[in-house]
């Protein structure tokens, strides 16, 4: 409640300077890349890249899953244990977009792409 206040508040404020804001609202790592398209595009895909954030709510494993997706491939997905208000900022309509803000060929799966989420205002 305090951020969606804070956001309103600034939203508010900024109207007279610019058309629109973006605030950052979640950094994360990208879960389960290992299993979907990262490895494949892991040569193509750069910081900075939008990414496509999509509502699985009839998702099986997790009623707050949010797909990862770079150009109509699915590369992941946000963590379990980050999604829930991303997920109830969706299911609110409100507007959020995501790109990548690092990129690596770590062996580890979970430092290979880490993502941030904006609210647009």
């Amino acid at each position: 409640m305090r951020l969606l206040l804070t956001i309103s508040l600034l939203a508010w404020f900024s109207l007279a300077q610019a058309d629109s804001i973006r605030m950052l609202i979640q950094q994360s790592p990208l879960a389960g890349s290992q299993f979907y398209a990262l490895p494949e595009v892991l040569g193509e895909i750069r910081p900075g890249d939008v990414l496509d954030l999509v509502r699985e709510s009839d998702n099986r494993h997790d009623a707050k899953a949010i797909r990862v997706e770079w150009r109509g491939r699915k590369l992941g997905y946000l963590p379990r244990a980050q999604n829930r208000a991303v997920s109830a900022a969706m299911d609110r309509g409100e507007r959020l977009t995501a790109r990548v803000s690092s990129i690596s060929d770590n062996k580890n799966p979970w430092l290979r792409l880490t993502l941030e989420v904006y609210a647009e205002l």
